[in-house]
């Protein structure tokens, strides 16, 4: 059987034409940042004029982006060849983020050991905490996400006050207790919500009593949802690059963010963050009393230049 499949898989391979290919296993939306992300870069190679192949890799294929470990590991190993550059996009460290070990940090640095001429990490955040578990990667760069523009960027803003109440917003895809859905329900108790309204995107392990909750939405109504919003609340801890801060930044609102991971990285001039929840209402005012500025200090990762550096990694000129 799995002779018969290595045959079809070249066979079907030598059918194709690629400029690029990409080794992840994507699904449709709504669905993590990751797939998001790698849709979204798919789209601007594409819009450049490459023909991008998905999970093999044709003759005279220039480069192959391999996606952290969502991949099948053994079908890469089919299809790797001499003249065809390897670049590794990796995130984490797992054991960090999931809170146990289960190895697979050390089965995503073999790989990037196996076949990587070069990495690229989603963050400064990601690369050094890899760093001080001692694993050393192909020739490491950072290379932030960015979100499509054609579905996440601002829209008309209606400015704060004029008898309304704050608009916030929260989305998640997981429902991973460190994408923060315990601190929202303990904000719950402690939100003015007399001058505050919550709207939460996604799926959550906890249930809420005032905050508005929406179910996973596709990407274009998040983001008619986060235009329809002030300011981004985020208490996702150990995010190597968080997709769904990119993408709030990236509609125009301010982040107030948990200073965890590669967050504080992204936000840069565009919010403020806090240590611990009980920190939330007082750097809650502190923004809302100054968004204008922390609106305009935002500056989004522009998808063109992520596309370009990748192509640089990747050694494809266009």
């Amino acid at each position: 059987m799995r002779r018969a499949r290595n045959v079809i898989d070249v066979a079907l391979s030598r059918a194709q034409r690629a400029d690029v290919t990409l080794f992840h296993e994507f699904v449709p939306a709504p669905y993590g940042g990751g797939n998001q992300f790698l849709r979204a870069l798919r789209g601007a190679f594409e819009r450049r004029g490459l023909v991008v192949a998905n999970n093999a890799i044709p003759p005279a294929t220039r480069g192959c982006l391999y996606n952290s470990f969502n991949f099948d590991f053994d079908r890469l190993r089919r299809f790797v060849r001499p003249g065809c550059r390897m670049v590794h996009r990796v995130d984490g460290p797992i054991a960090v983020y999931r809170g146990r070990d289960d190895g697979s940090d050390r089965r995503i640095w073999e790989m990037n050991q196996e076949f990587a001429h070069a990495t690229v990490f989603q963050s400064r955040y990601s690369r050094d905490r890899y760093a001080a578990l001692g694993l050393a990667f192909k020739e490491p760069r950072v290379i932030h996400n960015a979100a499509d523009p054609a579905i996440f960027h601002p829209g008309p803003h209606e400015p704060l006050g004029r008898g309304r109440k704050v608009r916030l917003i929260a989305t998640s895809w997981s429902d991973n207790a460190n994408k923060g859905g315990p601190v929202y329900r303990w904000l719950e108790e402690h939100l003015d919500w007399d001058r505050f309204e919550f709207t939460f995107v996604g799926r959550s392990p906890v249930p809420f009593n005032r905050i508005r909750v929406i179910e996973p939405q596709p990407s274009a109504e998040v983001a008619a949802l986060l235009r329809a919003h002030d300011v981004f609340v985020t208490a996702s801890l150990h995010e190597s690059c968080s997709n769904a801060l990119i993408e709030a930044l990236s509609c125009g609102l301010p982040a107030l963010y948990a200073d965890s991971g590669g967050n504080a990285e992204l936000v840069g001039d565009g919010g403020i963050g806090f240590a611990a929840r009980e920190e939330i209402p007082s750097q809650l005012e502190a923004l809302v009393a100054d968004c204008d500025r922390y609106r305009a200090g935002i500056a989004a990762p522009r998808l063109d230049d992520v596309a370009d550096r990748y192509l640089a990694a990747l050694g494809i000129e266009v």
